[in-house]
């Protein structure tokens, strides 16, 4: 059977894509096995609206990076990172690490997302300093994981509401309310669960954001990342600026964004916002369509809002 005419007419320029996203996140490294058992939806399933925000791969692939951006301004949520990850050297090892976790604990059975929780846990328990000013971090504690956890909500929310379609609150409620479960289950608390939540809770982390050195210099080797793929700057600069136009405006104030670099994000947004179909179309057997396929419902349910 021959595929649709629409299918064949955009395989030209969905089939690059489909070898950028591949390269850049290759499949099958994790373990994990998305398809069995049978009729297991893990922590979520095929009707909640975590499935389909994640789901949207240029949303979630841009608003990671806005998390990023935003975890920068976080001394203290910073501080794990700069002093005990490898980020210099292996960014895109620890990208794709994130991406891992994100879409097992998102798509994967419930022992699989079980087993990520545990495994995290134990990497966070290790990881304790001091910053220069005395101060002490850790890993574990839990107003840190709630500032990671809300940083990165929000940038999938916002990416999938920017660039892959439109979000009703009611839904973007429901996500937020939905997708703290995996916070709490590394140990979070007081996790907002509601778009009018996540608002409060930003302008109440304000005072304890800053930006400094640490913060210029991950984002100096974020702005310099070259993943293993064909036009390696400019897709960089098409998913940073991306990310950068999905942050908030007192965050894109804080990060001192020049106005030619605000105007560069915007291109970059109109830009994603076009190429999504094609995202969509060039990766229509990714893991949301395993998870569906073993839950035995049609991919086709992620397209609508339950």
């Amino acid at each position: 059977m021959r595929p649709p005419l629409l299918h064949r007419l955009s395989r030209p320029i969905t089939a690059p894509i489909r070898r950028w996203v591949l390269g850049a996140f290759p499949r099958g490294q994790s373990g994990i096995d998305y398809d069995q058992p049978l009729g297991d939806p893990g922590w979520f399933g095929p009707h909640s609206a975590t499935w389909r925000v994640h789901s949207e791969f240029p949303g979630m692939l841009a608003g990671g990076l806005c998390a990023l951006m935003l975890q920068t301004l976080h001394p203290l949520a910073l501080a794990g990172v700069y002093d005990h990850s490898n980020f210099r050297e292996d960014l895109v090892g620890r990208l794709r690490r994130t991406t891992a976790f994100v879409a097992g604990t998102s798509y994967a059975p419930t022992g699989e997302v079980e087993a990520l929780v545990t495994k995290v846990r134990r990497i966070h328990a290790r990881v304790r300093g001091q910053l220069p000013d005395g101060r002490v971090y850790a890993a574990d504690d839990p107003a840190l994981l709630t500032w990671v956890h809300v940083t990165e909500a929000y940038g999938f929310l916002q990416g999938c509401r920017r660039y892959c379609r439109d979000v009703p609150v009611a839904v973007a409620d429901q996500y937020y309310g939905e997708y703290k479960r995996v916070a709490e289950a590394l140990g979070a608390t007081e996790v907002p669960a509601t778009e009018a939540e996540v608002d409060a809770y930003f302008a109440r982390q304000l005072p304890q954001l800053s930006f400094d050195a640490r913060s210029r210099e991950v984002l100096g080797v974020l702005s310099g990342i070259r993943l293993p793929v064909p036009m390696a700057g400019l897709s960089r600069e098409l998913f940073l600026g991306a990310g950068a136009a999905l942050v908030p405006d007192w965050a894109a104030a804080m990060l001192e964004r020049t106005p030619l670099q605000r105007a560069q994000a915007r291109t970059s947004a109109h830009v994603l916002r076009a190429m999504a179909p094609l995202f969509r179309r060039a990766l229509q057997d990714g893991l949301a369509t395993r998870a569906c396929t073993r839950m035995g419902v049609p991919v086709s349910v992620l397209g609508e809002w339950g």
